[in-house]
């Protein structure tokens, strides 16, 4: 086995790999050790994503009741409003931008018009994440060695994004791009964006989303990202894992195959922090056969029917819960009661149980951004970070989501 900061780590689940798959990690792995990229790049520092014209305020009062973040502050440029939202230093940071215009094209809207529902919410996708450097322009060189491209400062510029980031071009597997930030140990996050303000409309949003939090409680319940996960087409699944352990320091935790649903459950795990809530697992989901075999195999294909209706895209944010009971409740149970409440609906049941070691849920897809908030309750010393029931449970449900129903009914 080769040894060095990549390797050494267990592997779980079932899922058989190709040749191809098992040759390429490890040579992938031992060269990006090798050259230094694997202490250079760190942690998950940020996720970004935009949605329509008029959504933004909605979604910061909604994500601000349902998750820890806190509303910082608005960078205003030419066509975009980008709003920061923090829980601390230590959590990925996420960026809200707006689309002024509906009319407003550009890169990430057209990864969006060649599908179904994508096409109806142009500007509304998940756009990727920002990865920790400790050497910016040293890193940016090694990955363009290895034949990543990244956007020009110029393109950057026009894409109004923040200056002071690298950032790629677009995955053809995943469609995220990937970018790295410099911040020296002990600085705050900063993006050079536009004029900077606090909203009053977004404010607003935020503390009242917050005065509903600290009343019920969900405030001490609720945790960091678990994870991120993001649905690809089956004959991408090894190449998107791949190619994501390239440009990040992340390691191969390994598959389940959950066959009753045409699917497989990818989890990849940031080598430098043990804790998600630091730098949250990546995961990857892909149907086992293509879509055009489902005729013949007559296997459902949930993955595949969204990829093939929304595109390559991030599917669900996963938010932690701290282990408990609340109000005679297990806290996700409580949660999830409380949030019905206010009016926000569910793909399925709580899953899981202490048995089992962690439950979990899946919301119904926001109106403004589509992406799915999922909470998972992990109880006393689980170790694991999936149960396969839980994962083939979950994966049904996604193919519950209304607007991939309403589309597949006409």
């Amino acid at each position: 086995m080769t040894t060095g900061q990549s390797f050494g780590f267990e592997r779980h689940g079932d899922k058989l790999n190709t040749p191809f798959f098992e040759e390429y990690l490890e040579r992938l792995l031992e060269e990006r050790d090798r050259v230094g990229l694997t202490q250079m790049i760190h942690g998950i520092e940020a996720i970004m994503l935009t949605v329509d014209p008029g959504h933004s305020i909605s979604y910061i009062g909604e994500i601000c009741l349902m998750t820890p973040y806190h509303y910082l502050v608005t960078l205003e440029s030419e066509a975009h409003w980008t709003h920061i939202l923090r829980i601390d230093m230590e959590s990925p940071d996420l960026l809200i931008r707006e689309v002024k215009d509906a009319g407003t094209r550009g890169i990430f809207r057209s990864l969006n018009e060649v599908y179904p529902i994508g096409a109806r919410k142009p500007n509304s996708r998940y756009i990727g994440e920002v990865l920790g450097v400790s050497n910016l322009h040293e890193t940016v060189s090694l990955q363009k060695e290895r034949e990543f491209s990244f956007f020009s400062q110029d393109e950057i510029r026009r894409m109004e994004m923040p200056g002071n980031i690298a950032i790629s071009k677009p995955s053809p597997y995943t469609h995220n791009i990937v970018s790295y930030l410099e911040r020296p140990v002990g600085e705050i996050r900063v993006y050079a964006l536009g004029l900077s303000s606090i909203r009053n409309d977004a404010q607003t949003a935020y503390l009242e989303a917050k005065d509903r939090q600290a009343a019920s409680g969900l405030d001490r319940l609720l945790l960091p990202i678990d994870h991120l996960a993001t649905r690809v087409y089956s004959q991408n699944r090894e190449v998107a894992i791949l190619e994501w352990l390239s440009w990040s320091s992340y390691y191969y935790w390994g598959s389940y195959d959950i066959k009753d649903q045409n699917s497989s459950t990818n989890v990849t795990k940031s080598v430098h922090h043990t804790q998600e809530s630091h730098s949250p697992a990546k995961v990857f989901t892909a149907s086992n056969t293509p879509y055009f075999v489902n005729h013949l195999e007559r296997l459902p294909s949930p993955t595949e029917t969204f990829v093939r209706n929304y595109g390559p895209r991030l599917h669900h944010i996963a938010l932690g819960v701290r282990d408990g009971f609340t109000g005679g409740m297990e806290n996700i149970e409580y949660i999830v009661d409380y949030i019905r409440q206010q009016g926000k609906g569910f793909l399925l049941d709580v899953i899981g149980s202490k048995e089992d070691g962690l439950k979990q849920i899946f919301s119904s897809a926001s109106e403004h951004s589509s992406l799915i908030i999922e909470y998972v309750q992990r109880f006393g010393d689980f170790a694991g970070f999936f149960a396969r029931q839980n994962v083939a449970d979950l994966t049904l449900a996604a193919g519950c989501d209304e607007e991939l129903q309403q589309i597949l009914m006409q």
